[in-house]
């Protein structure tokens, strides 16, 4: 049993979900950007045919996860076009796994870009609010378009040199849609209006780090009535001001690179992971001013620490996983291990929360749900047999669970 805190902290986050829609999954990890669903009637057990509503074959290649908004699933893919890519929109219906279009947003004809193997050219998550979706494919540019698949407006003009491809998803902040542009050099953090696709701002990321790419997702939090926008990069969680791009404070990890976890937030702290060679977890109390690393950090660790799956807060407790399948269960306040065990197989996909439970999906496409909690409960382990690399998004009583070519919606 959750302790009375914990049922607090996650009725909270619940109403806070619930308030923007219940049935919509909008972006990389949910309505609050840290994997947690209010539904209670998600399936716990299936298979490559048991538990499949529809499964729906996806063309050209892309790791974006599953956005949902008003009955329509939302993805992004690359398709190759002789020496170069067309980059495109999908929409999808929830009922039946039609396409119900897919339309080119950028043709990108100077080449295929090298990605590394575990990436895509079409790997960020693409944003549902409203009447706009938001895309997103690094250097390659950004779009925006309406529900018909429309290209409203293309940003193309933000060049930087990507390593192993693009990775991290943007977030809307009010009026700007803000993401990281992490390259080899020269790495910032930029803001386009959300209506024109205009600069707002761009800020330059300063780092100490030698290898400056990074892929992690931006994170909002409200600290003392003020909005912060948590991007982790290569040396450093640095906190920025959304409407100037002024950078606010900054906790150094040495030189942590190639960052791929979204931070997550909850009891005053916020949770973030280093990145390679050697990942650290660490709590920081945001706040403060210039560099707070000697006074704001609360606990850093490194066994089981994830390279590239993002971590979970359930009420107290922490979970995270390992890229090479360690799970493990922390107090969030202090550190301490409850329990570490061996999944099984290897991660780069989020886990996701929903109704105490949580769901760890591996690359090989199988599915293993824990109970979350202080004590380690196996509740199932599901194979679809196909690779996964994208996070799964929870609807209405099921999981979209994106694999290598295809899209499977699971319902109990």
């Amino acid at each position: 049993m959750l302790k009375s805190s914990s049922f607090l902290f996650l009725i909270l986050c619940a109403a806070r979900v619930a308030s923007l829609n219940a049935l919509d999954w909008p972006e990389f990890r949910g309505p609050t950007g840290q994997g947690i669903s209010t539904r209670t009637d998600l399936p716990l057990t299936w298979d490559a045919t048991k538990g499949v509503a529809w499964k729906s074959a996806i063309p050209g290649a892309g790791w974006s996860s599953p956005s949902l908004q008003g009955g329509k699933i939302f993805l992004t893919t690359a398709v190759k076009t002789g020496n170069g890519l067309s980059l495109r929109a999908l929409a999808v219906n929830e009922k039946d796994g039609r396409i119900l279009w897919n339309n080119e947003v950028i043709a990108h004809e100077a080449g295929a870009p090298n990605i590394h193997g575990k990436n895509s050219h079409a790997s960020p998550t693409a944003i549902a609010s409203g009447d706009r979706i938001y895309v997103h494919f690094g250097t390659l540019g950004t779009a925006c378009l309406d529900l018909d698949g429309k290209v409203l407006w293309r940003q193309t003009g933000l060049k930087y040199s990507p390593v192993h491809g693009s990775g991290g998803s943007p977030i809307l902040v009010g009026d700007a849609l803000i993401f990281s542009c992490d390259g080899g050099s020269n790495p910032f953090v930029v803001a386009l209006h959300r209506d024109t696709g205009k600069i707002l701002w761009k800020t330059p990321r300063e780092t100490t780090a030698k290898k400056t790419f990074s892929f992690s997702t931006p994170l909002l939090i409200t600290v003392d009535g003020k909005k912060q926008v948590i991007s982790p990069g290569s040396g450093a969680v640095c906190a920025f001001d959304p409407a100037e791009g002024t950078e606010l404070w900054r906790a150094r990890y040495g030189e942590g690179y190639s960052v791929i976890p979204r931070p997550v937030f909850g009891h005053g702290l916020l949770f973030v992971s280093s990145g390679y060679d050697r990942p650290v977890a660490m709590a920081v109390r945001p706040g403060g001013k210039g560099d707070v690393t000697e006074t704001h950090v609360a606990w850093s660790l490194t066994k089981g620490a994830p390279n590239t799956p993002s971590m979970l807060l359930a009420g107290d407790e922490l979970f995270m996983v390992s890229d090479g399948g360690i799970g493990s269960c922390l107090d969030a306040r202090t550190g301490k291990t409850h329990w570490q065990e061996r999944l099984g197989g290897n991660y780069s996909a989020s886990p996701i929360l929903a109704d105490g439970r949580i769901y760890f999906l591996n690359e090989e496409g199988t599915t293993v749900v824990v109970k979350a909690s202080k004590e380690f409960v196996k509740l199932a382990e599901n194979p679809l047999g196909e690779r996964a690399l994208s996070t799964p998004a929870a609807g209405d009583g099921c999981l979209y669970l994106r694999t290598q070519g295809n899209l499977f919606k699971i319902k109990g």
